[in-house]
């Protein structure tokens, strides 16, 4: 019987990991420094936290099952409700803003293609407790933040308001909206059309309703024809709103467009949103999405606004490859000590222990000839050898360096003088 790997799952071996790791590490760095800590939920909820919010479409994908004990879980798709789930659980009574961050894997039933997987990662932080222009040009400054400090280069923003959305489907009468979001969000307009049609919604009111998702570009030009579409206060008022945030945003250096037709897949989001391109993705470009939204009292607890955001951290790595950026180390880095013969490998083996208080380090336990022994040293990456012979009876080693080829005969004693200064 062959045993295989599921469907939608990777492996993910040596190198992979340590590029995995660099990044994740830059991006743990810059939300430490926003002041976010990490917070990490159980990977799988009670179903109905899911569905309480999730959108039709995430929860479709779901991954469910039963426990022995009857209840219905659920494999988290994303950790937005997790996440509030254990504030409401843990933390409402901590001094506000709460600042929370996450990295973990998350899991749907979806096709598998090209930065899409069935168990995927998201990077992502919640800001809980704090409204307002400048919540939400902080939480945008972040993600932007982020993609910066991993040297992306090749990446657009773009800002929407989906209140405006939500109160201009009130308008027309239509409050069971979830599905109008999703159609917009999928960009699949000719069922958009059909279902406003089948509502009842007039020829005119329609036009006008794509030509706000069509609403694009500049953003006081955008912003501007908003204003003259509508005369609605709260809409005007909203855009006064939307204005402030856009302000601060400039003000922080973040280059971004205005679309009015980012929906976002999820039925939470209450007002600014935002989503991140990579555009050397194609179909699959989105890396990052997020905005403001309110989950705290469907979960039972006190209105608590929130502003958010994911990444998707395996979109991201793809996204960086495509950009040429060199995640992972330096070249070469580390030692690998060989013992030229076998009366040799007890010095070695006593070397080794002696370099791992302070370094990277293996030491060849194969009894490889030398030459072969340093072939594998340098496959594996490491920068030094650390070659251990007859000179180890005068307390000397030869220390080479496998990058420029170089090495050196020195005292034992000044091996790790040499190594953490960079013998070349």
């Amino acid at each position: 019987m062959e045993f295989t790997r599921p469907r939608g799952t990777r492996d993910f071996f040596p190198e992979e990991m340590e590029k995995r790791r660099w990044v994740e590490a830059r991006i743990r760095d810059t939300f430490k420094n926003f002041g976010y800590g990490e917070i990490l939920t159980p990977t799988f909820e009670h179903i109905n936290l899911i569905t309480a919010k999730s959108g039709e479409d995430i929860v479709e994908h779901l991954y469910t099952f039963e426990d022995r004990g009857k209840r219905k879980l659920a494999l988290r798709p994303e950790l937005t409700a997790p996440v509030m789930r254990a504030y409401m659980n843990e933390l409402q009574s901590q001094a506000k803003p709460v600042k929370l961050y996450y990295i973990a894997n998350c899991f749907r039933y979806e096709r598998p293609q090209s930065g899409r997987y069935r168990e995927f990662w998201q990077a992502g932080i919640e800001l809980i407790g704090s409204s307002g222009a400048g919540a939400e040009a902080e939480v945008i400054a972040l993600a932007y933040t982020v993609l910066k400090n991993l040297n992306l280069k090749d990446f657009t923003m773009q800002i929407g308001n989906i209140s405006l959305l939500r109160k201009f489907l009130k308008n027309l009468g239509i409050t069971e909206q979830s599905k109008f979001l999703a159609l917009i969000d999928k960009e699949e307009h000719e069922e958009l059309e059909k279902q406003l049609e089948s509502y009842g919604v007039k020829a005119e009111d329609r036009k006008l309703f794509f030509e706000i998702i069509s609403l694009k570009g500049d953003t006081r030009e955008t912003v501007a024809r908003v204003r003259e579409l509508f005369q609605d206060r709260e809409i005007l008022e909203e855009m006064d709103r939307f204005e402030e945030t856009l302000n601060y945003i400039d003000n922080l250096g973040v280059e971004y467009s205005v679309n009015f037709g980012i929906a976002r897949g999820l039925d939470y989001y209450t007002g600014m949103v935002f989503e991140i391109y990579a555009r050397k993705l194609g179909a699959e470009k989105q890396i990052c999405g997020g905005g403001s939204y309110s989950l705290a009292e469907t979960f039972g607890g006190k209105a608590t606004p929130t502003c958010g955001f994911a990444i998707g951290f395996d979109r991201l790595i793809l996204a960086l490859d495509k950009d040429g950026v060199k995640a992972g180390g330096e070249n070469g880095h580390g030692v690998y000590v060989i013992p030229v013969s076998e009366e040799f490998i007890a010095y070695a083996m006593k070397i080794t222990s002696d370099i791992r208080e302070y370094n990277v380090c293996d030491v060849e336990l194969n009894r490889r000839k030398l030459g072969k022994a340093l072939s594998y040293a340098s496959k594996k990456g490491f920068e030094y050898a650390v070659i251990v012979g007859e000179e180890i009876k005068d307390s000397k080693i030869i220390l080479k360096n496998l990058i420029s080829k170089e090495q050196v005969e020195i005292e034992i004693s000044n091996v790790k003088t040499a190594l953490t200064t960079g013998h070349r």
